[in-house]
């Protein structure tokens, strides 16, 4: 890519960003919680649609590549960075409102805070993504879930947005639902806004079973290191981690990064892990399990950069 062009357009924001809102040569591992990774040229972090809007159609009319990325919790950037637009849908992006039992969430917005906030207002439903880590944007699009709960069973509409700047709404048939996928991870759409659904309920047995469940999550997954969370699908009639396991991998280290001890289902950083490290650890562990069960594992965290 021309990195004059792709500056060129990033000045271009100006007319649409505050400063503060366009920044450049960014360390993705400050952005990622696996905290790996090289540099992002340009990073934008709008705060309405309409800026997302604008973004958008200024990146397609010239033709730069972008990514939309939210607590970056699901990403892992290669060492030599990112020569793209990056669009922030952070904590930039994140109101929330509650009529009724429908909670209306930008994209940005926590899941994890979107749960906490559905107990303080006695609402059931999200008690399974207490301990998710991205965002409401990320969540709805891989339809994430945990502990026999999923996305799909709160959400009722999503506002979406495509490459182009088309801003259009997607009802819960048109979204798609899957294991882990959606319309709008098939299509390349972004979520903007998304209304779920959730039902009355009674606050403390609600907050009770948060607690459950995080306690379960702590009890088996690494909390205590960063990582990408659960690195692959699970392939139909296995678990990921149990072929991983079986495979032999369980603590193998490339570099810094190791298959969890406690979790083989994750990859950690000990501490000096490059992204290098984390994607040929990846690699590896495709091939090995492959090799042992005929299994091919799909990953779940996306991988950005030349």
């Amino acid at each position: 890519m021309d990195y004059c062009k792709e500056m060129e357009v990033a000045k271009d924001f100006s007319s649409i960003l505050d400063k503060e809102q366009i920044l450049f040569n960014v360390p993705m591992n400050e952005h990622t919680s696996m905290q790996v990774g090289g540099k992002a040229k340009v990073i934008v972090l709008p705060s309405s649609i309409e800026q997302i809007k604008q973004v958008l159609e200024r990146i397609y009319e010239n033709n730069v590549p972008c990514y939309v990325m939210g607590k970056g919790t699901n990403l892992i950037v290669r060492d030599s960075g990112y020569d793209g637009i990056l669009i922030m849908l952070s904590h930039n992006f994140s109101k929330t409102k509650i009529c009724d039992n429908i909670i209306t969430a930008q994209s940005g917005a926590s899941i994890a805070s979107i749960s906490n906030l559905a107990c303080r207002h006695s609402l059931s439903g999200l008690e399974f993504a207490a301990g998710i880590p991205g965002t409401v944007g990320g969540a709805v699009a891989m339809n994430a879930g945990a502990y026999d709960g999923e996305m799909k069973d709160v959400v009722i509409e999503a506002t979406c947005i495509n490459k182009e700047g088309e801003v259009f709404c997607l009802s819960l048939e048109e979204l798609q639902f899957g294991y882990r996928t959606s319309k709008i991870q098939k299509q390349n759409f972004f979520v903007l806004e998304v209304n779920m659904e959730l039902t009355p309920g009674i606050k403390n047995q609600i907050s009770e079973k948060m607690k459950l469940l995080n306690n379960r999550r702590r009890e088996k997954q690494p909390l205590n290191l960063p990582s990408s969370g659960s690195i692959f699908k699970r392939p139909e009639g296995y678990y990921a981690g149990k072929l991983i396991e079986d495979a032999g991998l369980k603590g193998y280290k490339i570099g810094g990064a190791q298959v969890s001890e406690k979790h083989c289902g994750f990859i950690v950083n000990t501490g000096t892990a490059t992204a290098t490290d984390v994607i040929e650890l990846i690699e590896y562990i495709k091939r090995k399990v492959f090799d042992n069960s005929g299994v091919v594992l799909q990953q779940e965290v996306k991988i950005l950069g030349g």
